[in-house]
């Protein structure tokens, strides 16, 4: 059973993976991508699940600030650089997850 988009984005936030430097990246995935992809990444919903993605952190990247029309918008110019790398090493983080 899928959790509800709030107790995911709880779930993310309780136990954040946080980039050299101190951005929490399980805060920003929770804040703007566990919208879709829920129980923080760990399964699918409107989006696929992402923990143990077999994709480089390149496509990830990529695919963050292109979007993939017509489902997932594009996010170009709602993150940085630094967010971005956050992001995705809070997906990587996701096969440690139970």
């Amino acid at each position: 059973m899928a959790l509800p988009v709030f107790a995911a984005a709880a779930e993310a936030t309780t136990s954040p993976k946080t980039e050299p430097g101190g951005l929490d990246g399980a805060m920003v995935f929770a804040t703007s991508c566990g919208w879709c992809h829920q129980s923080g990444g760990r399964v699918a919903g409107r989006g696929p699940r992402l923990a143990g993605t077999d994709k480089s952190d390149d496509f990830i990247i990529d695919r963050i600030k292109k979007g993939k029309a017509p489902v997932m918008p594009s996010f170009g110019r709602s993150f940085n650089d630094e967010q971005l790398r956050a992001i995705v090493a809070y997906i990587r983080s996701l096969h440690d997850e139970p």
